[in-house]
């Protein structure tokens, strides 16, 4: 598998009026901070190029040095430096900052509460897939938002998976950021996940990771108003 070159540059369209966006197109794959059980403002911008967009699937390239967004303490300091316990209260703000290690293609099908990404080692020998759970993402003229849900899961080559993050999990829902109701539904959307890795079904079986970018694509800029409120929103 590789990707084809198609329409690059600016992050979408300006306007939601298609249905899909081309292999090679760029867009913006965004995350939105938590306030008390509602979503907050953007705090995570990855731009990414197309490499698939179908109605069954959007699989996206992040590229090596890719400028992001994401969220640091009010001082600077990294979010996963901070103790558990004031990690969610503790004043934050966003800097721009460029993607460290190597690229990352991610994978999610329509009303999944999850999306997969697949991890390679600077000689592609491919590591892991990692399923992040978040909310269905929505999407809009520039690209896709969503909310992370903290938990997540490590699947290896082997076909063995483990769960990561539920201390975070765990003191996101102390610290008021994910009430009783979306917990609850978040842990059945992990052993939905964990199912789908037991009988090894799609995206694991499919052969993403002998996947390699297109030569021919740059590496996407991330525009000024990276944070802007869509105008048109679609699910």
């Amino acid at each position: 598998m590789t990707g084809t070159p198609g329409r690059g540059g600016g992050a979408g369209r300006d306007d939601a009026s298609a249905t899909h966006w081309a292999p090679g197109e760029h867009i913006l794959w965004r995350y939105r901070d938590h306030r008390r059980g509602l979503p907050g403002p953007v705090h995570i911008c990855r731009p990414v190029t197309v490499v698939q967009d179908t109605d069954e699937l959007l699989a996206v390239w992040m590229a090596p040095g890719t400028e992001c967004v994401k969220p640091v303490l009010a001082d600077g300091t990294a979010v996963a430096d901070e103790p558990l316990a004031t990690r969610y209260t503790a004043p934050r703000t966003t800097v721009r900052a460029r993607w460290f290690g190597d690229g990352v293609l991610k994978l999610a099908r329509p009303g999944d509460p999850w999306s997969v990404w697949l991890f390679w080692e600077h000689d592609w020998q491919f590591r892991s897939w990692y399923v992040n759970l978040e909310e269905p993402r929505t999407r809009w003229s520039g690209g896709v938002d969503s909310e992370d849900h903290f938990l997540d899961i490590s699947v290896y080559p082997d076909r063995t998976w483990k769960w990561r993050d539920q201390d975070e999990f765990a003191q996101a829902q102390r610290s008021g950021l994910m009430l009783p109701e979306q917990a609850a539904r978040v842990r059945r959307a992990g052993r939905a996940a964990v199912e789908l890795i037991k009988a090894w079904g799609s995206p694991f079986s499919d052969g993403w990771e002998h996947w390699r970018p297109d030569p021919a694509w740059d590496v996407p800029v991330l525009p000024e108003d990276w944070d802007r409120t869509p105008a048109h929103m679609t699910s």
